[in-house]
């Protein structure tokens, strides 16, 4: 009898709990400020959970947001759980947030679990140790004296990738000389031992067994980090449900980041019983140069060891799949587009000629080689939604002022296939970079 009343008492503060959440996000509609345009809604949103069935529909989530943009607007707001969120679709709307109203990032499941507890300073929130971080990739990863160091990494790794698709061809073509190539894997062994040799002085041959088998371990691990970090969960929607972990997910960040841990963590090891740390060592990698700038000090409250591996991880992940990624789609839209592979190869021919490789003092040359990788960006950006920001305070966006705590949502992938802004959206066309849009950069700035 008692166990029925503690049930009965457990299940009366649930339904009262989510009563009252259900009441207080009714009242707690979004304001639209003294003078400003009211925010239009959009229809559809649960009690307590919001608009999280339609964005688990069988749509990808850009394309959802994207399709109630053509209904509400070039900005509106959805309910994520509990949080107000923005979503913008335009990009005359997106340039006029202000950057630092903007800044601060949302507390989520993954930033805690799978980024080192916010000490991956792409989830880290806006402040002190987010400048630091950033600061410390900026110059000593990015920086063109950097670039120009590794500059043999990259061309050694580019050769390689070379040599390997001639053998594969050598030894596998068919009666016609023709052989087929699975590019992605290709692309991504290349990008990932391109950012392993910069970040951790490591790398993986594709024939070694050994090699083989950590190179699957640690692709699965990457690969289940950007799938759990690109969930809309539950728990970090409605925080009191997040105990329940439904689905597993938490569950699975946990495992996931034990084992990108012992990965990193081996390469620490290997990097102190190597030597790899000495002050003379002419070729350091990122591990090297975030030791050397940290002499084993805290920051944050974050130990020496946990900004390395979580740093270095970030890189990893920001330069290897999206990479990969945008080198397939490249691939495959000339491909599937002959004119545009076959100028993109008289180009080559006029400039570089077929005696050597391209160098990266040829770039410049190759003004429509350029035009196709703008191009591939716009129509496929690796990331199709902007990472959640959240107001710190409130703000005007777009004409609409726009409470503090909302969630901002960029859907760059609408945006870059703005009829108003890009003729034929879906059209593959390098040509427009080198007319209308002649002024935009990689970056997508003019």
């Amino acid at each position: 009898m008692t166990d029925l009343l503690d049930l009965s008492t457990f299940g009366y503060a649930v339904v009262l709990g989510i009563t009252l959440l259900f009441l207080y996000s009714k009242l707690k509609k979004p304001s639209s400020g003294s003078g400003g345009k009211a925010v239009p809604v959009a229809a559809g949103a649960w009690p307590i959970i919001g608009h999280l069935p339609l964005l688990g529909g069988p749509k990808a989530p850009h394309e959802t947001l994207g399709d109630l943009g053509e209904k509400y607007g070039p900005a509106y707001m959805i309910r994520i759980g509990v949080h107000p969120a923005l979503v913008v679709n335009s990009s005359d709307v997106a340039f006029t947030a202000n950057d630092l109203h903007v800044s601060s990032r949302s507390e989520f499941a993954a930033a805690k679990h799978l980024g080192y507890n916010y000490a991956m300073f792409g989830f880290s929130p806006y402040g002190q140790y987010w400048r630091e971080m950033r600061k410390i990739t900026m110059v000593e990863v990015l920086s063109n004296h950097r670039i120009d160091q590794l500059k043999k990494v990259f061309v050694s790794e580019i050769e390689g990738s070379m040599k390997l698709l001639y053998n594969t061809w050598a030894e596998k073509k068919d009666g016609s000389g023709k052989v087929l190539v699975e590019m992605k894997k290709h692309f991504s062994d290349l990008t990932l031992n391109v950012v392993l040799r910069t970040v951790a002085g490591r790398r993986y041959s594709v024939v070694a067994e050994e090699d083989q088998k950590e190179v699957l371990r640690y692709r699965k691990a990457l690969r289940d980090f950007f799938h759990l970090t690109g969930l809309f969960m539950l728990g970090d929607a409605v925080p009191f449900l997040q105990w329940l972990d439904i689905g597993g997910y938490e569950k699975r960040m946990k495992i996931t980041a034990k084992e990108l841990d012992e990965i990193s963590g081996g390469w620490l090891a290997d990097h102190r019983k190597g030597g790899h740390w000495d002050e003379n060592k002419k070729e350091k990698d990122f591990m090297d140069v975030m030791n050397s700038v940290l002499k084993g000090a805290s920051l944050a409250g974050y130990d020496a060891d946990t900004i390395n591996k979580a740093t270095s991880l970030n890189m990893i992940l920001a330069g290897s799949d999206t990479t990969t990624v945008t080198l397939v789609w490249c691939l495959s839209l000339m491909l599937n587009n002959p004119r545009i592979l076959k100028k993109a190869q008289e180009e080559l021919d006029t400039h570089i000629s077929k005696d050597r490789f391209v160098n990266e003092t040829d770039i410049g040359k190759l003004v429509y080689i350029q035009a196709i990788i703008k191009e591939t960006f716009r129509i496929y950006p690796p990331a199709p939604l902007s990472a959640p920001r959240e107001l710190n305070e409130s703000c005007s966006i777009g004409g609409y002022n726009i409470p503090k705590g909302t969630r901002l949502i960029i859907n760059l992938h609408k945006i870059q296939r703005d009829p108003k802004k890009w003729p034929e959206p879906l059209k593959f066309k390098p040509e427009r970079f080198l007319t209308t849009h002649k002024d935009v950069d990689v970056k997508g700035q003019c």
